[in-house]
């Protein structure tokens, strides 16, 4: 695949997205099909080393199961905010080195705000889905955003326009629910504190 222009921006687009899901798991599957020559990375992105691959891939076994466990889910995708986002931002900002320094910081941030409401919705969603009793929704949830972040990585290094616009489509879907949800949390919490009052009161 020859990345330049559009096709990097779409690339760049769908790899952030996957970042704000699974950052780890977005890493690892660029450095394997870059290590086994299924694909070529933009100039800059060298993912292919060993030491890389292994890291990526451990840190996503750990997340795979940590992810699964209510609560611990929440406190884990919170923590990410400070490794998911930079590290989306770094790989925007590598990927694009054939741009003049000004235009590869734009890309930059770009690619961090895509990642940011990736990752956003996916913390606001976890919070809504441990609310629920059963745990099989909170894994079955996980899954689905490991399984996606996966697939949409592999798709931008054969199809990015395809990718990206699939990402485009669940950035604005991503945002809908967000609002959706901070709604949602705000009506439950304010459901609570109308019965907590008058037991205070007695």
């Amino acid at each position: 695949m020859d990345f330049s222009g559009a096709s990097i921006t779409s690339f760049l687009i769908a790899v952030s997205f996957s970042a704000g899901l699974n950052v780890y798991a977005t890493i690892a599957t660029l450095g394997l099909l870059s290590r086994f020559d299924f694909v070529t990375l933009p100039p800059g992105l060298h993912l292919q080393a060993t030491w890389v691959i292994v890291v990526a891939v451990l840190l996503f076994g750990v997340e795979f199961v940590a992810d699964k466990v209510p609560v611990l889910d929440v406190v884990w995708s919170a923590a990410h905010t400070f490794i998911r986002i930079p590290l989306a931002a770094l790989l925007a900002f590598n990927s694009a080195q054939q741009f003049p320094m000004q235009t590869r910081l734009l890309i930059t941030l770009a690619g961090a705000a895509v990642a940011g409401v990736a990752h956003g919705s996916k913390t606001a969603a976890r919070t809504a889905v441990t609310a629920s009793p059963e745990p099989v929704s909170n894994a079955a949830f996980s899954t689905v955003e490991d399984a996606g972040a996966v697939a949409l990585t592999w798709l931008a290094t054969k199809h990015p326009y395809a990718a990206g616009m699939i990402a485009t489509i669940a950035l604005v879907g991503c945002l809908l629910l967000i609002r959706y949800i901070v709604r949602w949390l705000r009506a439950t919490i304010k459901r609570l504190e109308q019965r907590i009052k008058p037991s205070l009161k007695n």
